[in-house]
């Protein structure tokens, strides 16, 4: 029996909203895609990854990423791996590098491996042509088995889209899409570079629907210049009539120092901080009223959706794509900055551009960056995990997967936690710690307690909780 199975409350009143215990807990935290972070990677020994590759089980299915990292038009907030170029060539002769690299990599790979999941994020992953798309999705179906019933996802951009790219995108296989909408005021349109008419946001899912997509998710970010608190609770309630089967309600960080395209945006046009933290409480609010369920960190899932139902089942897992609904694959990464997560190991491809194709075209593969988690690292990994997945810490299940005295073994977390479980974020107990509903939304505190790299050299690098 799976013990973190119907854990989950099937309403997102199940969380509690408490400014005073939020703002003493509201610190710089990993968003724990993976344990360890990527601030732990470290340079890759020749040779490391084609072994790597070689030693994966050929029974494990595979979940394949694609990174295009083109866009058309600078969103002044965004802090991904991106190039803006308005050169369709450039699509094209990125797409000759992505086939070079699947080639390898296939080549190295033992079994034939049944791929149950892939997504295409970036960038902009409609930068390609439809036929673009088309040719690489039937490439992949020429070197890989897929499910039928597996998770094949997209990012797009809704202003980007041209007249067939969803019928095209529907009939290639593709069952799942992901936007980026971040603010349906005009004003904070743009200040930050990103106009779409709420208009174009309901034709495009409009039809999506139409089109048989299972799954369509929408981002929102609060804390953007010119928001306001009536203006984010406005957004918020046409985006729940527009009804996402999934939305990510993402904390805008402003760090004009590490992100160029941040130094457009005006440190006087943005909300306070008092006004960001009731923005994300009105919105956890309407969530509530609305029948969402809170998935973890950001992300709020319809209780019909696949990943909420993974959620109550116990099945939820996260990696580099965020939350997952299938983790007993491998994630195979492909392109520039891509990461992959095989077994114990994590890798990241080059996140310079030419570099990585430089490796491309010498026949390399390439992956720069590389770390193996230690047997402790596991141990520690799926308690993080499961604390931002299920809310809970279970010591009987830990000790019998790891053959460790659970209880003991993290006495000293334990102690740490202490001061939470007396504010009632969490509870304490000689069966495990749950995370209560006052602690949800600051699930990143609560598991970094069990991290053990996290030191002052860490400090700056992370978001905060909210």
């Amino acid at each position: 029996m799976n013990p973190y199975a119907n854990h989950q409350p099937l309403h997102f009143s199940g969380v509690r909203f408490d400014e005073t215990l939020i703002k003493k807990y509201n610190q710089q935290a990993p968003r724990y895609t993976s344990y360890p972070t990527a601030l732990e990677f470290m340079p890759i020994k020749d040779g490391a990854e084609r072994q790597i590759l070689n030693e994966q089980d050929p029974n494990t299915p595979l979940s394949l990423y694609f990174h295009v990292p083109f866009c058309r038009h600078l969103c002044y907030y965004c802090g991904c791996n991106k190039i803006i170029t308005k050169k369709n060539s450039d699509a094209g002769d990125y797409l000759e590098y992505l086939i070079q690299e699947v080639r390898h990599k296939k080549s190295l790979i033992k079994g034939d491996r049944l791929v149950k999941q892939l997504h295409l994020g970036g960038g902009t992953p409609t930068f390609f042509s439809d036929d673009e798309l088309t040719r690489l999705w039937q490439f992949l179906q020429s070197e890989f088995e897929f499910a039928k019933d597996g998770d094949y996802s997209i990012e797009i951009d809704p202003r980007e889209l041209r007249e067939n790219t969803l019928d095209v995108l529907r009939q290639l296989g593709f069952n799942r899409l992901s936007f980026g909408v971040q603010d349906l005021a005009e004003k904070v349109q743009i200040a930050v570079n990103r106009i779409q008419p709420e208009q174009l946001i309901r034709q495009v899912m409009m039809k999506a629907r139409q089109l048989g997509f299972e799954s369509i998710n929408i981002d929102l970010i609060y804390g953007l210049p010119h928001q306001t608190v009536a203006s984010m609770a406005d957004t918020v309630a046409r985006i729940i009539d527009i009804s996402p089967d999934r939305l990510s309600i993402f904390n805008y960080a402003h760090l004009p120092e590490r992100f160029a395209a941040q130094r457009r945006i005006r440190d006087e046009d943005l909300p306070s901080p008092a006004d960001k933290l009731t923005m994300f409480g009105n919105t956890i609010n309407a969530l509530a009223d609305a029948g969402y369920q809170y998935i973890g960190i950001d992300h709020f899932a319809r209780p019909d959706d696949a990943m909420a139902i993974a959620q109550r089942q116990g099945k939820l897992h996260r990696n580099f794509q965020g939350y997952a609904t299938l983790g007993e694959c491998d994630l195979l990464g492909f392109g520039v900055s891509s990461i992959s997560q095989i077994n114990r190991h994590i890798l990241q491809n080059h996140t310079d551009l030419n570099a990585y194709k430089q490796h491309i075209q010498s026949e390399q593969l390439p992956a720069v960056k590389h770390i193996t988690a230690h047997p402790k690292d596991e141990i520690r990994r799926h308690v993080i995990m499961n604390l931002l997945c299920h809310d809970r810490l279970d010591f009987h299940e830990v000790s019998q997967r790891f053959g460790i005295d659970a209880n003991s073994y993290f006495q000293n977390e334990l102690a740490r936690l202490h001061e939470m479980a007396a504010d009632g974020l969490v509870s304490i107990s000689d069966t495990g710690v749950e995370i209560l509903p006052k602690g949800r939304i600051l699930g990143r505190s609560v598991a970094m307690v069990f991290d053990e790299y996290l030191t002052q050299k860490h400090a700056g690098r992370f978001s905060k909780v909210i």
